[in-house]
């Protein structure tokens, strides 16, 4: 796979597709799945008011509109990374789409806001961003991602067999077969779900993962979360029939680091378990095939933030936004390999 840093093709209107993408021949595909954080919690346009009234407001503290001013060199019409043209309208992407099933149930299109809960954003957004800009390809993204499940019982990989966790309650495993099967549905259909990519030969490149929430309550769901993360990918690469699959795994950062020489807890464990998931020295048949990205430097501080429910960072867009580049940047690292 070789990937060449070209350019961005942009435009505002996502019926108006451009002919720039005839020439290519193939398409670039990644995955990109967990529970809620993954769907996406990230404001665009509400954030908290700096005046202290407690409140939202439009352009608010914590919204990637405010941080359009904060970072007008990076995000703002002429950065290296815009987001928004001249008259602050949020760009939409001509060279990168999405398929995105969640529990309200599809939705696909052009690269934009709204891609997450409601009008949010998840990590997709900064994610085909900066892989869109990074390869000469255009990108699809296939999203699948539920709130309040986990790998000890929703996602349960087939390797990891039955659990008494959750039972008579869940069916384990449940999420992770609707996962491969919509995986499967959507690269045997993608002409017809996107006209505008008919002719392409589609390449499945990446995973990205973000989840792990609802494990790290469970003292027992922690325990076994790295056989378990580790048998997810051996699975996943073996049911989708890619064995050189490559994936990026970003822990549960949303606690942020411990505070009062406290060690974390129990959350705390299962983020560093998530991180150690990349160690070739624990896993070495993964070995320069999987990285791990850490996120507790991404949460940021209740008056930095639209709200205060930090399972879903807050419903920060700085966090979301650095969460999918990050995660973009490591696989670009392992592609690069």
């Amino acid at each position: 796979m070789h990937f060449f840093l070209r350019f961005s093709r942009w435009l505002l209107v996502p019926a108006l597709f451009t002919a720039s993408l005839a020439g290519a021949k193939e398409l670039k595909v990644f995955i990109l799945a967990g529970q809620s954080n993954m769907v996406g919690h990230g404001k665009m346009e509400m954030g908290f008011d700096p005046e202290g009234s407690g409140k939202e407001i439009e352009g608010g503290i914590g919204s990637m509109r405010w941080l359009i001013g904060e970072q007008p060199e990076k995000f703002g019409p002429n950065g290296k990374m815009p987001i928004v043209d001249a008259e602050g309208k949020w760009l939409v992407r001509d060279d990168v789409f999405i398929h995105f099933t969640y529990e309200k149930g599809v939705e696909k299109g052009a690269l934009a806001p709204g891609f997450g809960k409601g009008n949010w954003i998840g990590p997709e957004y900064a994610f085909g961003h900066v892989i869109g800009s990074a390869v000469s390809e255009p990108v699809l993204l296939i999203k699948t991602a539920w709130g309040g499940k986990d790998l000890g019982v929703d996602f349960r990989p087939p390797s990891s067999g039955d659990t008494e966790l959750g039972k008579g309650k869940r069916e384990p495993g449940a999420y992770y077969r609707e996962m491969i099967e919509i995986i499967k549905t959507v690269l045997a259909n993608f002409e017809d779900e996107f006209p505008d990519l008919k002719g392409y030969t589609p390449e499945l490149v990446g995973f990205g993962w973000h989840q792990g929430w609802n494990d790290g309550g469970s003292k027992e769901m922690v325990e076994e979360y790295g056989q378990n993360l580790e048998n997810l990918i051996h699975d996943v690469r073996k049911d989708l029939n890619a064995p050189e699959l490559r994936f990026v795994i970003a822990n549960t950062g949303m606690i942020g680091w411990p505070k009062d020489g406290k060690d974390g807890g129990i959350r705390a464990q299962l983020a560093d378990m998530q991180l150690s998931i990349a160690d070739p020295k624990k896993y070495p048949d993964l070995a320069g095939t999987v990285a791990a990205v850490e996120t507790r430097d991404f949460d940021r501080p209740r008056e930095k933030s639209p709200s205060n429910f930090g399972y879903h960072w807050k419903h920060n867009g700085e966090s979301h936004w650095l969460i999918g580049e990050a995660m973009a940047e490591a696989m670009l690292e392992l592609i690069e390999q």
